[in-house]
């Protein structure tokens, strides 16, 4: 189980993000939804170990991210929603790069280089791919530990039709895995298709959770549309 207990990031006189609790089973999905500056990102860093919290306790099975830190973020993988990889490493060397950080064989690299569609690609250098396959790189390297959390900031952003299909089957088998995975988007049929909870920040603060029954995913894919749209934290 992954537990989050009022967790809060303030900056001096401003709030990033307000105190949030809420706890996550193994193969469930949390997506993040809501506008720019709502304090999806900042909850993201949080859990991945970038920014330290205000306040409260992030804790995973037995392993605080406080009192367990390196123990924790062995569990823990995660991907930005920026690339700032070396652009003159190859597909193959970036991958094998961070596959070393963490112990990856060989074997799974490749693995993921076709998973992500870029075993073609594995001699190309970054400098020299488009934004979606840079995104699909970057979903590479977080898929490449067997980690008990995945944490994604804006996965699906530069990624054509196909793509968000192949993302949405790609995390469907991770959550089969048992894996947790935490999420933010805006797109509103992926947040239905994946997630069994779905929360709307705004101005740091969660102004709406709904669970996800996975009954009508047309009919809530609308209902989600209408409330990004809409729902604003009430003064």
């Amino acid at each position: 189980m992954y537990v989050l207990n009022e967790i809060s990031k303030r900056y001096k006189q401003h709030v990033a993000l307000a105190p949030l609790s809420f706890q996550v089973e193994k193969g469930e999905c949390v997506v993040l939804c809501g506008g720019n500056g709502a304090g999806k990102s900042t909850l993201i860093d949080i859990l991945s170990g970038i920014s330290t919290p205000s306040s409260g306790t992030v804790t995973l099975e037995n392993d605080s991210l406080k009192d367990n830190r390196k123990q924790y973020l062995t569990n823990i993988t995660y991907m930005p929603d920026d690339f700032h990889a070396q652009r003159y490493l190859t597909v193959r060397e970036f991958l094998l790069f961070y596959g070393s950080l963490r112990n990856v064989p060989i074997d799974k690299v490749n693995k993921v280089l076709d998973m992500i569609g870029l075993q073609e690609k594995k001699h190309a250098k970054v400098k020299e791919l488009s934004k979606g396959m840079r995104q699909r790189l970057l979903l590479g390297q977080a898929l490449l530990p067997e980690a008990k959390v995945i944490l994604l900031d804006e996965p699906t952003n530069g990624l054509d039709p196909y793509w968000i299909d192949q993302f949405i089957q790609i995390m469907k088998e991770v959550k089969k895995q048992g894996t947790i995975i935490i999420f933010s988007t805006h797109m509103m049929d992926v947040a239905a298709e994946l997630g069994d909870e779905i929360m709307f920040l705004d101005n740091g603060h969660v102004v709406k959770q709904l669970k996800n029954y996975h009954l009508n995913i047309s009919e809530f894919t609308l209902k989600l549309l209408s409330l990004h749209r809409k729902v604003k934290r009430e003064k």
